[in-house]
């Protein structure tokens, strides 16, 4: 049985389609588009009808594929931009006629679950200890402690991500350090809100979307993006720390310019860069110890697939 999952998110819309294979769950088709639902959401607390339309266009290609490839069973969510937003309806009615299903909009802890679930797929990962998942998204950032068994202990909805946080704080090109700091400020006191909790030993910390894949792939040159290179790939605080410095001190058409960055990703990248130091930053504090990344190129999409097609 084929089963699609399509993840609406506030800077970029996602479809997998995978099939089980062996106990496995194997992808057959992986689709990412930038749309920027989340245009303007932050101020205006409504979707953009600019937005909203290349949204559906999107949704109209995968809807396409989705029928072309024999799909059995179809679900679709939404995220931070349409929870945040008025005009969710009309969107929706739109896009149930597109891909056949309506999409759903899922709550902090819904999305907690299955990105929790999806991001540990195909990771090599410590048999034993904690484990942080986190989701910087365009316009929220989960942030979920689980265990090695794959159970969520707890799980926090922060209303920062990189589409957010530049549209707040950043009108220089390049990005001023003053704006900088007003990002990173904004992260901090976003992270502190956090309840620390105890960690029964050393944390394993996996990142995922598109702000942590990108900045895997420009530390580790993957050029032209490959997510199965990326998926998996360790990158320490230095490491996110450069090339964040790197990105900052470049002007946009410089930005749209790097072979790993998806030009439509190079105005929110820097945002969303400041934002990940901070959580390296957070996680090393709770740990009393440097903490690194590992990438993982899977996330919500992947948990619903999983629900889906269960084993």
């Amino acid at each position: 049985m084929s089963v699609a999952a399509i993840d609406i998110g506030t800077n970029s819309v996602l479809l997998l389609v995978a099939e089980r294979r062996g106990g496995e769950l194997v992808a057959l088709a992986e689709r990412a588009t930038i749309t920027r639902l989340g245009q303007g959401v932050d101020a205006a607390r409504a979707l953009a009808p600019e937005a909203v339309e290349r949204t559906l266009a999107c949704l109209a290609r995968y809807g396409e594929e989705i029928r072309s490839l024999g799909v059995e069973r179809v679900d679709a969510v939404g995220t931070s931009a349409m929870r945040d937003a008025a005009g969710g309806e009309a969107f929706i009615a739109r896009a149930r006629d597109l891909i056949g299903v309506a999409p759903r909009v899922i709550s902090g802890p819904e999305e907690a679950e299955l990105t929790y679930a999806g991001a540990l797929t195909g990771l090599n990962l410590p048999a034993r200890g904690p484990r942080i998942v986190f989701d910087v998204g365009g316009g929220s950032t989960e942030i979920i402690v689980g265990d090695a068994g794959g159970t969520v202990e707890r799980a926090v909805s922060l209303d920062v991500g990189s589409v957010r946080l530049t549209e707040r704080h950043i009108r220089a090109d390049p990005p001023a350090e003053a704006e900088l700091e007003a990002v990173r400020a904004d992260a901090r006191a976003a992270l502190a809100t956090v309840p620390a909790g105890p960690l029964s030993g050393a944390p394993t910390l996996v990142g995922v979307a598109g702000t942590v894949t990108t900045l895997a792939a420009l530390v580790r040159d993957v050029a032209p993006y490959d997510g199965a290179r990326v998926h998996g790939a360790q990158v320490a605080g230095a490491e996110v720390v450069a090339i964040t410095s790197r990105l900052a001190a470049l002007p946009l058409a410089a930005r749209r310019q790097l072979p790993a960055l998806e030009p439509a990703r190079a105005d929110v990248i820097v945002a969303g860069s400041v934002l990940i130091e901070e959580i390296l930053a957070w996680a090393s504090r709770a740990a009393g110890a440097p903490v690194d990344l590992i990438a993982s190129d899977r996330g919500v999409r992947w948990g619903l697939a999983e629900r889906l097609c269960p084993a």
